[in-house]
């Protein structure tokens, strides 16, 4: 196995226990040190970060690029590996990035990264129903935007971005419960802090969209693949993106009537 790189992993965390150990550990086999940015977990979050070989800093939630951005500021290297609490690098993908670093530094500055869902019922959804995210970036030449509710930067004009091939696996979810309660609260926090839509363009989202956001994820997105759970999956995720919509168009009129 190629020695570790230059690299620090950050994960951001809050009441986390349900994954934490795997993504450490996992991390652990591309990155030289994982740090995690804990928000006031009450569960064993923090200490099984820390006994799974992670440095853990206290950080109160600033918002989600503005945690990243101090996640960042933690961390030893410049080089900079962004997980999510329930992301676990694959072993292909640990000997790919140690493999870009065994002659020095990469070609690149940020590099495209696949995320493929892990559902908790079959196998990974590789090579669909996933993401592309610039998981693996120098902060030097890019850093998370200062935002409270976006967090993926964009790339600076002039900056190249590299591609990575093997995935990161994402158990987004555990069961259907968990995945809802988490749709509610991602659509809650980005109906209140993005900028809310026009009203006329928010009512004909709520009575015409939903069935195209479901139609994206399960035909565009290639969930038709995963079965019965990835029909399942794309309601789900459809409705969650809807219901953003919906919480958009009681802000407008809410803030309206104060």
């Amino acid at each position: 196995m190629n020695a570790k790189p230059p690299l620090s992993a950050y994960i951001r965390t809050k009441n986390e226990a349900r994954m934490i150990d795997a993504v450490v550990r996992a991390a652990l086999e591309a990155a030289d040190e994982v740090v995690v940015v804990d928000s006031g977990s009450t569960d064993a979050t923090v200490a099984l970060a820390t006994k799974a070989g992670a440095r853990v800093v206290h950080q109160d939630w600033l918002g989600g690029g503005r945690q990243k951005r101090f996640a960042e500021g933690q961390c030893r290297h410049d080089w900079l590996l962004d997980l999510d609490a329930d992301e676990v690098v694959s072993p292909a993908l640990a000997a790919e990035i140690r493999n870009l670093f065994a002659s020095g530094e990469p070609s690149s500055r940020v590099y495209r990264t696949p995320v493929a869902i892990a559902p908790p019922i079959g196998g990974p959804w590789v090579g669909f129903g996933g993401v592309i995210r610039h998981k693996l970036y120098d902060r030097r030449a890019v850093r998370a935007p200062d935002h409270a509710a976006w967090d993926q930067f964009d790339i600076p004009d002039g900056v190249a971005a590299g591609s990575l091939k093997a995935p990161i696996f994402h158990h987004v979810f555990s069961d259907t419960a968990h995945l809802i309660d988490k749709l509610n609260r991602n659509s809650s926090t980005r109906a209140r802090l993005l900028p809310a839509k026009p009203a006329p363009v928010l009512v004909l989202r709520i009575f015409f969209g939903l069935p195209f956001y479901v139609a994206k994820r399960y035909l565009l997105d290639g969930l038709f693949r995963g079965g019965v759970y990835g029909f399942a999956f794309s309601v789900m995720s459809g409705f969650g993106r809807w219901m953003r919509d919906v919480k958009m168009y009681e802000r407008r009129f809410l803030e309206h009537e104060k």
